[in-house]
């Protein structure tokens, strides 16, 4: 029974819009970060392509636009999720995305959506601190909904295949992404620096007259996301 309801809820989430849908063991989770549920269901909604091709110089209107889509997109994936999983007998909950109201001081989850997803085994952090997938690159967006139900779960992803390469770190402005590989259980700021990203998105929200604190810079310049791009044209 497990094997089908879990089949049955990535086959429902795909059709509504999921670029890939994964499972996660969180029971070594401290209970507090994950609401007392020992199991994650990690949903990513990929963005469009030719939109992301357009922001090597910086995000734009258009990319914003496209922000609160998946955004939008998510949320309903979320929503429909927690509602598949109720009707089964199960409890679910929708983890928080995305902090309404940010400043230096709490940029950071307790459970990020991207560590559920590579328990999941859907990709890695790459030096940007974004989820790298290797068939969007970290051209996705990102939704986790908490659950009792044992839905299984793959080898969680521990290490990083960013290897070598510096692209999101040479593109980067402020120079975010120190260079290093992340491994599981390595603290953010060891490998980034999210108060000089954050510094650098209020730049771009006065000079371009957006509303949410976007780049996008490192996403277009991954090589798994210029594949994606690449795939989507051929």
């Amino acid at each position: 029974m497990r094997e089908t309801v879990a089949e049955d809820l990535r086959t429902s989430l795909i059709s509504q819009g999921a670029a890939c849908v994964g499972y996660a063991d969180l029971a070594d989770v401290p209970p507090d970060a994950r609401q007392g549920y020992p199991c994650g269901v990690s949903i990513a909604v990929a963005l469009n392509p030719a939109i992301i091709a357009g922001i090597t110089e910086g995000p734009t209107l258009v990319y914003e636009e496209e922000y609160n889509r998946v955004n939008r997109r998510l949320d309903a994936l979320a929503k429909s999720c927690t509602a598949f999983l109720q009707q089964q007998g199960f409890e679910a909950v929708s983890a928080v995305a995305t902090v309404k109201s940010l400043n230096e001081t709490n940029l950071f989850s307790a459970l990020p959506h991207k560590t559920v997803a590579t328990r999941a085994g859907l990709g890695w952090v790459g030096k940007c601190a974004l989820l790298v997938t290797k068939a969007f690159g970290s051209a996705v967006r990102l939704t986790t909904v908490l659950t009792d139900a044992n839905l299984g779960s793959v080898e969680a992803v521990d290490e990083s295949s960013c290897g070598t390469c510096r692209a999101c770190v040479d593109v980067c402005p402020v120079k975010a992404p120190k260079g290093h590989e992340w491994q599981a259980g390595m603290p953010r700021e060891a490998f980034f620096d999210a108060v000089a990203c954050y510094r650098q998105t209020m730049l771009w929200i006065s000079e371009r007259r957006l509303t949410h604190h976007i780049c996008g810079m490192c996403i277009v310049a991954c090589p798994w996301t210029q594949e994606y791009l690449k795939n989507a044209v051929d």
